[in-house]
């Protein structure tokens, strides 16, 4: 079950990121090359249409993305983590460490003072 939510997840980003891609922007993007503004998809749907359609996609991929590695960590990663892939730090915590020695600490003498 995991490795397939992390299959659909993988999917979901590479899609998005040829959705997000395809969109026009200021320059033209790629949306001209895949037939965004002016060439195939935009004379199928008309250009507004077109950026309609995309935006749309980009929204609900993105909050499927988002919604899902949630639920990929919320779910299933504490049950995934073993001692080996702790942390130092995490390990740290764990075991308790003993007390500090006390440095012994040695007078100081002053030096003498320079006589007037």
């Amino acid at each position: 079950m995991f490795t397939l939510l992390v299959v659909l997840e993988i999917f979901i980003a590479v899609l998005l990121m040829a959705v997000v891609l395809m969109q026009a922007s200021k320059g033209g993007g790629l949306a001209g090359g895949f037939g965004g503004a002016s060439a195939g998809f935009g004379n199928m749907f008309g250009v507004r249409k077109t950026a309609d359609v995309l935006s749309r996609m980009t929204t609900i991929l993105g909050t499927v993305f988002i919604v899902l590695a949630l639920f990929i960590n919320l779910f299933f990663l504490p049950n995934k983590v073993s001692n080996q892939q702790k942390s130092f730090l995490q390990t740290q915590g764990q075991r308790s460490l003993p007390p500090a020695q006390q440095v012994p600490q040695v007078p100081v003498e002053s030096a003498p003072q320079p006589q007037k």
